[in-house]
Parts: structure tokens; C-alpha cells; sequence
């Protein structure tokens, strides 16, 4: 028979002789530290001798050598657009390749679901914990997901603009789209807010300004309030969006937001590269987040104003966006990114750029409580990273070192709400080989299936004729 505190002991687990990162208000790094989890909740921080003597009978983990840092927050991504990666970056927004379809709609819901677990994957390996995952039809792939233990944010995109007259400037707005997609909003709302022991909720998200009429923009926030959840939106993305709402609504999309009273301090506007400074002023006065979108702004040559969008009241939090979902390299992006903009070697701080990664990242989700900073009371979600790497050390500052320095590979163990997703290099709940091998035969197959069923859209690239080349 075993005593109640042997009980309690048994799920008590000591990551001993580390750096703790601990992420909170005052950035605090704690050497030679130790971080005790009780069952899903960080109990205690502090100095390893003390920690060690105060829980003698918890299991010790070795951290020597090692760092722990919070677990990183994507604001914003699309996992299954992991189908695309390697050929629509180079393409830019909207896209110059001119199919009359994506690849997405050549795969079946279970190769969707492929995808999107492929893109946990890479999420889980380069240290995210919790993740806004937004999506057309989230609910066919959402079971797939759950399995991976993440932390999970579910949003199913709601459109009601008919996509067969935008090509001829047409935008015309069809009250049962609308109704379609504010009962795919209801329903996954109803079935997967606060699953999992409250690992898995759910946000609104209308699509973006030229996509939304206002009777859905005001409908989707009735349907965040009512559910007492977050909502978001794409804000700003491209000179095509801002075009198009200033020709249909006579405004710039984030003065047609606030028209609509759709702008709040639960908003989470992804983008906001082609932003105007009143529009700046809108957004910060609402008390909006701010998903920077580092890489992928990178990747399309353009970035937000993110020093004037936080000076003006927004808080910044980040994202991946498309086609990839490090991270590390999120991070990375974006503090090179600020400085270039500010043409500032200071400014931001890696500190700065961690903090929206993580704590601001957590507030943005509605997470603040749970997650975001390893505190006393919130879940443990956290990642181990091996320091004893040749870009790492000397680890003299490991934050500064691991945000212009770090690689996915440095993430050793990764853990959410107290449960390992990854020890020691391996992912405990993933099937990674199967997951790996299944996606490169389906994309290979997809895109060229979609190649020769459109001959004639011009296509500057040379597929290989299968994944073995």
C-alpha cells in the first residue's frame, strides 16, 4: 500500500542544477536553479540546494548544462499550409502562381490532417508549447492534433465573400456563407472549448476585412463575447487588401473595423504590415494584440511598424504564419527585422523579443493565467534546451545567446501542463517517421497531380518525379 505523501511524491518532478528563464514581470534568470512541478503546476522556484532538500523524495532530472526556458506561443498559423512549404514562399502574397485551386483542396481530409500534424511537429521540436491554429474546416483534423498534446488554440476561418467574382473585382457577400461559417464557429466552439483539462480552447475568426461583410464581423465578436473567448483576424497584409476594402467600403480596413466596433482589447490582428498611422492609433487605442509575423514578413520583403504599433498601446505577440512553424527563428526574424526597421543596434532586446513570444504571447490567447512565464501556480509549460552547444556557449547571457543563436535542434525536452511531449531528442507523441514519410509522398503526389491538371497555368519549377527524386 502506498502512503498518501509517496503518492504525491511520485508526481513531483525536479529539473535541478539549470538556468531557469523564469519569463516573468521582472525577466528574472535564476543560476544553478531548480523549477518542481506537481502534476500539471509549477509548485516551486529557487536556488537547486533548497529546492532539492525542500521536495527530498521527487523525481530529479539533471539540468546541467541545460536551460529551461517558458514554452514559446505562435499567435498565428495555418499547420496544413505545411503542404506548400518550398514553393509558395517565393511567390509572394497574393500569389503570383496563378492555379485555380491550392493543393489543399487536392488532398483528402486525412492528408489535410497529415499536414497539420506534420506542422505540430516542427512546432513541438523548435520549443512551442501552445499554438492559434487557424484554418478552414479545423474540425476534420482537430481529433489529429489533440493526440499531439500541445497546448491548442482552435479557429475556423468564417468567410461569407463569394470567391468566384473576386478574380473580376466583384465582392459580393452571400448571407448562407455566412451562416455556414458562423455554424462551423458555433460547433467547434461547442466541441472542443475547454477540452483536455483545458489544454485545448477555441478563438473566432473572421477571415480578413475584404472577406467580411459587416454583419459577420459584427456576428463573429457577438459569438466571442458570448463564449467569453479571444477572436481574430487578418489585418493588413497586403497592398491588395487594403485596396480592395478602401474601394468597397470607402476606408482602410482597420477604420472599417472600428466602424463595424469589431476592434477590442481581445482582439488578436495578425499581420499589420500595410498599416496607415491612423489606423496605428485605432489599434493601439483599442488595446489590440499585434501577432508579428516575422519570418514571413521577411519572406515577403515587408514588415509591420511594430515600434509605433506598441508605442501606440497594441501588445506584441508572434507568429509563424505559412509554410513553416519555428519558432526559434520567428524570434530570430524578428529582433534583426526591428533593428534594420530602427536602424537601432539595441533595440529591441532579445529579452524584448522573448517576452513577446512568450508572456505576451499567453495574454494574447487568453493564456496569461496558465502560461506564458515559469511562475508558482501556472501549468508547467516549458522546454529544456542542451547549452552545451558551439552557438551557445559560453552561456554567458543564454537569452540574448539563444535568441540570436538558437536552432530548433538546442530544444532537448519539451513539456505541457506537466506532461513530457518530448525527452531527450525524442518525441513521445508524435509517430515522427510515419508522419515524415506519409507527407513527402502526399506532397509530392498533390502538387504534381495539381501541375498536370492545369498544363497551361505557368509553373517555373521542375518537380522531381517522385520523393526518391
Amino acid at each position: 500500500m502506498t502512503a498518501k505523501g509517496e503518492t504525491a511524491a511520485a508526481m513531483q518532478t525536479i529539473i535541478r542544477d539549470a538556468t531557469i528563464v523564469t519569463g516573468d514581470r521582472t525577466r528574472s534568470v535564476l543560476h544553478h536553479g531548480a523549477i518542481v512541478v506537481d502534476g500539471d503546476r509549477i509548485v516551486a522556484v529557487g536556488p537547486s540546494a533548497d529546492m532539492v532538500a525542500r521536495y527530498p523524495h521527487a523525481q530529479v532530472i539533471e539540468g546541467s548544462g541545460k536551460a529551461v526556458f517558458p514554452g514559446l506561443i505562435n499567435c498565428h498559423t495555418h499547420l496544413c499550409l505545411t503542404s506548400s512549404r518550398g514553393i509558395q514562399e517565393d511567390f509572394g502574397f497574393p500569389s503570383t502562381l496563378r492555379f485555380p485551386v491550392t493543393v489543399q483542396a487536392m488532398l483528402s481530409r486525412e492528408e489535410n490532417a497529415v499536414f497539420a500534424v506534420l506542422g505540430a511537429l516542427e512546432a513541438l521540436r523548435s520549443g512551442t508549447t501552445a499554438l492559434l491554429e487557424i484554418g478552414r474546416g479545423t474540425d476534420a483534423y482537430s481529433d489529429a492534433l489533440a493526440t499531439t498534446g500541445l497546448r491548442l488554440v482552435l479557429a475556423d476561418t468564417a468567410s461569407d465573400l463569394d470567391p468566384a467574382g473576386v478574380p473580376a473585382g466583384r465582392f459580393e457577400y452571400v448571407p448562407s456563407l455566412r451562416e455556414a461559417a458562423l455554424q462551423r464557429t458555433s460547433d467547434l466552439i461547442s466541441r472542443w472549448h475547454g477540452a483536455a483539462g483545458g489544454v485545448i480552447s477555441c478563438m473566432v475568426a473572421p477571415h480578413a476585412p475584404e472577406a467580411c461583410s459587416p454583419e459577420l464581423l459584427r456576428e463573429t465578436r457577438a459569438i466571442a463575447e458570448r463564449a467569453d473567448i479571444g477572436y481574430t483576424i487578418h489585418l493588413n497584409q497586403s497592398r491588395w487588401e487594403v485596396e480592395a476594402v478602401m474601394r468597397v467600403r470607402g476606408v482602410r480596413p482597420t477604420e472599417y473595423l472600428f466602424q463595424q466596433g469589431f476592434l477590442g482589447p481581445r482582439l488578436v490582428a495578425g499581420h499589420c504590415r500595410f498599416i496607415h498611422p491612423l489606423e496605428i492609433e485605432l489599434l493601439g487605442q483599442s488595446r489590440a494584440f499585434v501577432s508579428y509575423n516575422a519570418a514571413i514578413a521577411a519572406r515577403r520583403g515587408f514588415a509591420a511598424p511594430i515600434q509605433a504599433l506598441e508605442a501606440a498601446g497594441c501588445t506584441i505577440a508572434m507568429g509563424s504564419d505559412n509554410m513553416a512553424e519555428d519558432m526559434v527563428e520567428v524570434m530570430r526574424t524578428g529582433l534583426f527585422l526591428e533593428r534594420v526597421a530602427r536602424q537601432d543596434g539595441q533595440s529591441p532586446q532579445p529579452e524584448d523579443v522573448l517576452e513577446w513570444a512568450t508572456r505576451n504571447g499567453a495574454h494574447a490567447l487568453s493564456l496569461g493565467e496558465r502560461a506564458g512565464s515559469l511562475e508558482v501556480g501556472k501549468q508547467a509549460d516549458l522546454v529544456v534546451v542542451n547549452c552545451r552547444r558551439a552557438n551557445l556557449v559560453p552561456t554567458l547571457r543564454i537569452v540574448s545567446a539563444f535568441v540570436h543563436n538558437g536552432q530548433a535542434r538546442d530544444v532537448e525536452s519539451v513539456m505541457v501542463a506537466g506532461q513530457w511531449l518530448m525527452r531527450d531528442g525524442r518525441v513521445l507523441t508524435i509517430d515522427e517517421d510515419d508522419i515524415v514519410t506519409r507527407a513527402e509522398e502526399i506532397g509530392h503526389r498533390a502538387w504534381g497531380d495539381l501541375v498536370e491538371r492545369y498544363p497551361d497555368v505557368d509553373f517555373p519549377i521542375r518537380l522531381p518525379r517522385s520523393p526518391r527524386g
